[in-house]
């Protein structure tokens, strides 16, 4: 049948592209590294320090599911193989819609576990720690910033992730002037550092009367929650630490009892805060935290700069570098600047859909890297 034919010239053709992938797991040393840990688990002593343990676990948890990932992927191919067999032997044409069913399912796996492959650098398995900082334009901006968060929000949810506000600034009539939030599950810095930079918006205004079209634009830095002590000294001299009173009207995001801190680290001009700790010291360690991850962060791309000279997404955010936009007149478009990845349907994107952008920035910053090596 010529439909099945069809289909095993193309599952042939993924053939050394599916064992690629598996040799870039690593499998043999991922097992080895799977025993040592259960070894090290049957020893005395080994849950005597909880916070180290857990973090073995969390790491074994990982090293399982990654192997669990690609023998799923091998099996799926191998049966899509065996089913297009049959399907050829017996002539039988309602097997081709049962093929070409699992040709799909197969291709979305192997596009998945690809994009699992990209997520190689330092601290792509760590939590994300997220800034929406509204530009110009008051309102509408604010309204924006608010916007943004909301659908950052839902890609979260989606992905069964975690988040927490850690400081916030409201809106003079509505929205967010600021906001600063953690977003915690695996592979969250590694997905959202893809989303650092301008996002402008252009739409009807709805705070505008005359129903003029608007363009707004909000900014985003995304750090890596460093769970390690970083060798990262901070003098005294070079900070300020501010205290201040919880602030935002109506209590949606946080409870605003615990007293808030802000540091400026006057070297870099960093400015790092956080709110929603129940005590001063804790909010102050947190920020103290923050702080350190950027440097360490900043410090690292400078070395990156000096080696092999800046790349586009680590410029400073400015207005008028928007990384994408968001189109919703006078037609409707979302459109990643760098990668060219476009989605026509703007809600489904403000409403979490944002992994056809992250996928397309993975494999674009990847590609890069290739280019750079050759």
């Amino acid at each position: 049948m010529v439909e099945l034919e069809q289909y095993k010239y193309e599952w042939s053709q993924y053939e050394s592209m599916v064992k690629e992938l598996a040799d870039s797991f690593h499998i043999d040393i991922r097992q080895a590294r799977i025993e040592e840990i259960e070894q090290m688990m049957e020893e005395a002593g080994f849950w005597d320090n909880i916070e180290k343990s857990s973090e073995i676990m969390k790491g074994l948890k990982m090293l399982k599911g990654s192997l669990e990932l690609i023998d799923h992927l091998q099996s799926q191919y191998e049966d899509l193989g065996v089913l297009i067999e049959m399907g050829n032997e017996e002539e039988d044409p309602d097997m081709v819609e049962e093929v070409e069913a699992e040709r799909k399912a197969f291709v979305k796996q192997f596009d998945k576990v690809k994009i699992e492959t990209l997520l190689s650098g330092n601290y792509d398995k760590c939590n994300a720690v997220l800034k929406i900082n509204a530009g110009a334009g008051g309102t509408e901006s604010c309204d924006w910033a608010n916007m943004l968060y909301r659908m950052f929000n839902r890609w979260a949810e989606s992905k069964g992730y975690k988040t927490e506000v850690l400081d916030f600034l409201d809106g003079d009539e509505a929205g967010l002037k600021s906001i600063t939030f953690q977003v915690s599950g695996e592979n969250a810095y590694g997905y959202l550092k893809s989303e650092k930079g301008v996002h402008r918006l252009v739409r009807i205004s709805p705070f505008n009367a005359a129903g003029k079209r608007q363009t707004s634009f909000a900014s985003l830095d995304v750090m890596p929650d460093i769970e390690e002590d970083l060798d990262v000294e901070i003098s005294d001299d070079d900070i300020r630490i501010d205290t201040y009173r919880s602030s935002g009207a109506g209590g949606q995001h946080i409870n605003k009892t615990s007293s808030a801190i802000r540091i400026t680290h006057f070297p870099t001009g960093i400015v790092v805060q956080c709110q929603n700790e129940r005590s001063q010291l804790q909010n102050k360690d947190r920020a103290m935290k923050m702080l350190k991850s950027k440097l360490y962060i900043l410090k690292k791309q400078e070395e990156e700069e000096k080696r092999s000279g800046i790349r586009g997404e680590v410029k400073e955010i400015g207005w008028g570098n928007q990384i994408r936009s968001y189109v919703m007149q006078p037609y409707t478009m979302v459109k990643d600047h760098r990668t060219n990845e476009e989605v026509a349907d703007v809600s489904k994107v403000l409403d979490g859909y944002l992994d056809p952008f992250i996928n397309a920035y993975l494999k674009w910053i990847n590609l890069d890297k290739d280019n750079e090596i050759s």
